[in-house]
Protein backbone atom coordinates (compact mmCIF):
# COMPACT_ATOMS: atom_id res chain seq x y z
CA UNK A 1 0.00 0.00 0.00
CA UNK A 2 2.92 2.33 0.70
CA UNK A 3 4.42 1.57 -2.73
CA UNK A 4 1.06 2.37 -4.34
CA UNK A 5 0.84 5.62 -2.36
CA UNK A 6 4.27 6.76 -3.57
CA UNK A 7 3.52 5.76 -7.17
CA UNK A 8 0.23 7.67 -7.35
CA UNK A 9 1.44 10.85 -5.67
CA UNK A 10 4.64 10.93 -7.73
CA UNK A 11 2.60 11.43 -10.91
CA UNK A 12 1.85 15.19 -10.44
CA UNK A 13 5.50 16.16 -9.94
CA UNK A 14 6.70 13.91 -12.77
CA UNK A 15 4.17 15.40 -15.21
CA UNK A 16 4.15 19.06 -14.20
CA UNK A 17 7.48 20.04 -12.62
CA UNK A 18 10.34 20.52 -15.10
CA UNK A 19 13.78 19.21 -14.22
CA UNK A 20 16.23 22.06 -13.51
CA UNK A 21 18.96 22.44 -16.10
CA UNK A 22 22.19 20.80 -14.95
CA UNK A 23 25.21 23.03 -14.47
CA UNK A 24 27.28 20.40 -16.23
CA UNK A 25 29.37 19.56 -13.17
CA UNK A 26 30.99 16.14 -13.34
CA UNK A 27 32.61 14.14 -10.58
CA UNK A 28 35.22 12.65 -12.95
CA UNK A 29 35.82 9.52 -10.92
CA UNK A 30 35.71 11.25 -7.53
CA UNK A 31 33.89 9.31 -4.82
CA UNK A 32 30.42 10.92 -4.53
CA UNK A 33 30.24 10.08 -0.82
CA UNK A 34 33.49 11.94 -0.24
CA UNK A 35 32.12 14.93 -2.15
CA UNK A 36 28.90 14.87 -0.10
CA UNK A 37 30.85 14.68 3.18
CA UNK A 38 33.09 17.54 2.09
CA UNK A 39 30.16 19.75 1.12
CA UNK A 40 28.25 19.02 4.31
CA UNK A 41 31.31 19.92 6.33
CA UNK A 42 31.68 23.14 4.36
CA UNK A 43 28.01 23.99 4.91
CA UNK A 44 28.37 23.36 8.64
CA UNK A 45 31.19 25.91 8.84
CA UNK A 46 29.10 28.38 6.81
CA UNK A 47 26.16 27.99 9.19
CA UNK A 48 28.39 28.61 12.20
CA UNK A 49 29.08 32.10 10.82
CA UNK A 50 25.42 32.95 11.52
CA UNK A 51 25.18 32.85 15.31
CA UNK A 52 21.38 32.88 15.72
CA UNK A 53 20.86 30.38 12.92
CA UNK A 54 23.42 27.98 14.41
CA UNK A 55 21.89 28.37 17.88
CA UNK A 56 18.49 27.46 16.45
CA UNK A 57 19.94 24.41 14.67
CA UNK A 58 21.39 23.11 17.96
CA UNK A 59 18.09 23.75 19.76
CA UNK A 60 16.27 21.92 16.96
CA UNK A 61 18.61 18.93 17.23
CA UNK A 62 17.68 18.53 20.89
CA UNK A 63 13.93 18.92 20.83
CA UNK A 64 13.50 17.19 17.46
CA UNK A 65 15.34 14.22 18.93
CA UNK A 66 12.78 14.09 21.73
CA UNK A 67 9.86 14.32 19.31
CA UNK A 68 11.36 11.66 17.07
CA UNK A 69 11.90 9.32 20.00
CA UNK A 70 8.28 9.58 21.08
CA UNK A 71 7.17 8.82 17.51
CA UNK A 72 9.54 5.84 17.17
CA UNK A 73 9.20 4.33 20.65
CA UNK A 74 5.52 4.97 21.52
CA UNK A 75 4.21 1.61 20.33
CA UNK A 76 7.12 -0.33 21.88
CA UNK A 77 6.60 1.43 25.20
CA UNK A 78 2.84 0.86 25.08
CA UNK A 79 3.34 -2.82 24.30
CA UNK A 80 5.76 -3.17 27.21
CA UNK A 81 3.25 -1.89 29.75
CA UNK A 82 0.52 -4.20 28.41
CA UNK A 83 -1.52 -2.11 25.97
CA UNK A 84 -3.12 -4.23 23.22
CA UNK A 85 -2.23 -4.01 19.54
CA UNK A 86 -5.67 -2.67 18.53
CA UNK A 87 -5.37 0.22 20.94
CA UNK A 88 -1.80 0.93 19.82
CA UNK A 89 -2.71 1.03 16.13
CA UNK A 90 -5.91 3.00 16.74
CA UNK A 91 -4.17 5.61 18.87
CA UNK A 92 -1.38 6.06 16.31
CA UNK A 93 -3.99 6.57 13.57
CA UNK A 94 -5.71 9.11 15.81
CA UNK A 95 -2.52 11.19 15.83
CA UNK A 96 -2.68 11.53 12.04
CA UNK A 97 -6.31 12.65 11.96
CA UNK A 98 -5.85 15.12 14.82
CA UNK A 99 -2.53 16.35 13.45
CA UNK A 100 -3.82 17.60 10.09
CA UNK A 101 -6.27 20.30 11.32
CA UNK A 102 -4.09 21.14 14.33
CA UNK A 103 -1.11 21.87 12.08
CA UNK A 104 -3.24 24.48 10.32
CA UNK A 105 -4.36 25.92 13.65
CA UNK A 106 -0.75 26.08 14.80
CA UNK A 107 0.02 28.12 11.71
CA UNK A 108 -2.68 30.62 12.64
CA UNK A 109 -1.37 30.75 16.21
CA UNK A 110 2.11 31.53 14.88
CA UNK A 111 0.63 34.36 12.84
CA UNK A 112 -0.56 35.96 16.07
CA UNK A 113 2.22 35.26 18.57
CA UNK A 114 5.14 34.24 16.33
CA UNK A 115 6.71 30.91 15.34
CA UNK A 116 9.19 30.83 18.21
CA UNK A 117 6.57 31.24 20.93
CA UNK A 118 4.31 28.70 19.26
CA UNK A 119 7.13 26.14 19.14
CA UNK A 120 7.83 26.76 22.82
CA UNK A 121 4.17 26.06 23.60
CA UNK A 122 4.48 22.80 21.67
CA UNK A 123 7.60 21.85 23.64
CA UNK A 124 5.76 22.60 26.87
CA UNK A 125 3.06 20.15 25.80
CA UNK A 126 5.72 17.54 25.03
CA UNK A 127 7.09 17.97 28.55
CA UNK A 128 3.61 17.13 29.85
CA UNK A 129 3.39 14.15 27.46
CA UNK A 130 6.69 12.76 28.81
CA UNK A 131 5.51 13.14 32.40
CA UNK A 132 2.12 11.65 31.52
CA UNK A 133 3.83 8.73 29.80
CA UNK A 134 5.67 7.91 33.01
CA UNK A 135 2.36 7.48 34.89
CA UNK A 136 0.49 5.74 32.04
CA UNK A 137 -1.06 2.38 32.99
CA UNK A 138 -4.19 1.91 30.85
CA UNK A 139 -5.12 1.96 27.18
CA UNK A 140 -7.26 5.08 27.68
CA UNK A 141 -4.14 6.90 28.91
CA UNK A 142 -2.36 5.97 25.68
CA UNK A 143 -5.30 7.30 23.64
CA UNK A 144 -5.29 10.58 25.56
CA UNK A 145 -1.54 11.07 25.13
CA UNK A 146 -1.83 10.21 21.43
CA UNK A 147 -4.53 12.87 21.05
CA UNK A 148 -2.40 15.47 22.84
CA UNK A 149 0.61 14.49 20.73
CA UNK A 150 -1.46 15.04 17.58
CA UNK A 151 -2.29 18.55 18.77
CA UNK A 152 1.33 19.70 18.61
CA UNK A 153 3.43 17.27 16.55
CA UNK A 154 2.80 18.59 13.03
CA UNK A 155 2.64 22.21 14.13
CA UNK A 156 5.90 22.09 16.07
CA UNK A 157 7.81 20.47 13.23
CA UNK A 158 6.24 22.67 10.55
CA UNK A 159 6.91 25.90 12.43
CA UNK A 160 10.49 24.80 13.03
CA UNK A 161 11.02 24.78 9.27
CA UNK A 162 9.26 28.12 9.00
CA UNK A 163 11.42 29.72 11.69
CA UNK A 164 14.55 28.27 10.12
CA UNK A 165 13.53 29.73 6.75
CA UNK A 166 13.16 33.19 8.31
CA UNK A 167 16.73 33.00 9.66
CA UNK A 168 18.40 31.67 6.50
CA UNK A 169 20.15 34.09 4.10
CA UNK A 170 18.30 34.03 0.77
CA UNK A 171 21.38 33.19 -1.27
CA UNK A 172 22.13 30.13 0.89
CA UNK A 173 18.62 28.74 1.34
CA UNK A 174 19.11 25.55 -0.73
CA UNK A 175 22.47 24.75 0.87
CA UNK A 176 21.30 25.41 4.43
CA UNK A 177 17.97 23.61 4.06
CA UNK A 178 19.78 20.52 2.76
CA UNK A 179 21.90 20.56 5.91
CA UNK A 180 18.79 21.12 8.05
CA UNK A 181 17.05 18.07 6.59
CA UNK A 182 20.07 15.76 6.78
CA UNK A 183 21.11 16.83 10.27
CA UNK A 184 17.51 16.41 11.41
CA UNK A 185 17.75 12.72 10.52
CA UNK A 186 20.95 12.27 12.53
CA UNK A 187 19.35 14.10 15.44
CA UNK A 188 17.00 11.12 15.83
CA UNK A 189 19.77 8.86 17.11
CA UNK A 190 20.57 10.13 20.60
CA UNK A 191 16.97 10.11 21.90
CA UNK A 192 16.21 6.42 21.22
CA UNK A 193 19.70 5.53 22.50
CA UNK A 194 19.13 7.34 25.80
CA UNK A 195 15.60 5.91 26.04
CA UNK A 196 16.87 2.33 25.55
CA UNK A 197 19.93 2.78 27.78
CA UNK A 198 17.91 4.14 30.70
CA UNK A 199 15.36 1.37 30.20
CA UNK A 200 18.08 -1.29 30.27
CA UNK A 201 19.80 0.15 33.32
CA UNK A 202 16.59 0.55 35.33
CA UNK A 203 14.69 -2.47 33.99
CA UNK A 204 11.73 -0.30 32.93
CA UNK A 205 11.02 2.10 30.09
CA UNK A 206 9.11 4.43 32.43
CA UNK A 207 12.29 6.25 33.38
CA UNK A 208 13.29 6.06 29.72
CA UNK A 209 10.27 8.11 28.66
CA UNK A 210 10.96 10.50 31.54
CA UNK A 211 14.55 10.96 30.33
CA UNK A 212 13.19 12.68 27.22
CA UNK A 213 12.52 15.73 29.39
CA UNK A 214 16.22 16.50 28.98
CA UNK A 215 15.82 16.92 25.21
CA UNK A 216 12.69 19.08 25.40
CA UNK A 217 13.93 21.30 28.22
CA UNK A 218 17.41 21.76 26.73
CA UNK A 219 15.99 22.47 23.28
CA UNK A 220 13.47 24.92 24.73
CA UNK A 221 16.11 26.82 26.73
CA UNK A 222 18.36 27.14 23.68
CA UNK A 223 15.40 28.25 21.56
CA UNK A 224 14.61 30.96 24.09
CA UNK A 225 18.09 32.34 23.47
CA UNK A 226 17.52 32.69 19.71
CA UNK A 227 17.01 36.33 18.70
CA UNK A 228 14.67 36.22 15.71
CA UNK A 229 15.18 39.84 14.66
Amino acid sequence: SVALWWAVFSIPIMKNVPEPVSDGEKLNGINPFAVARERLTSTFYHIRQYKQLFLFIVAFWFYNDGIGTIIKMASAYGDEIGIGMKDLIGALLLIQFVGIPCSLLFGKLAGKIGAKRSILIGLGVYVLISIGGYFMTKAIHFWILAFVDGLVMGGTQGLSRSLFASLVPKNKSAEFFSFYNISGKFAGIAGPTVFALVGQLTGSSRLGILSLLFFFVTGGVLLLMVKEK
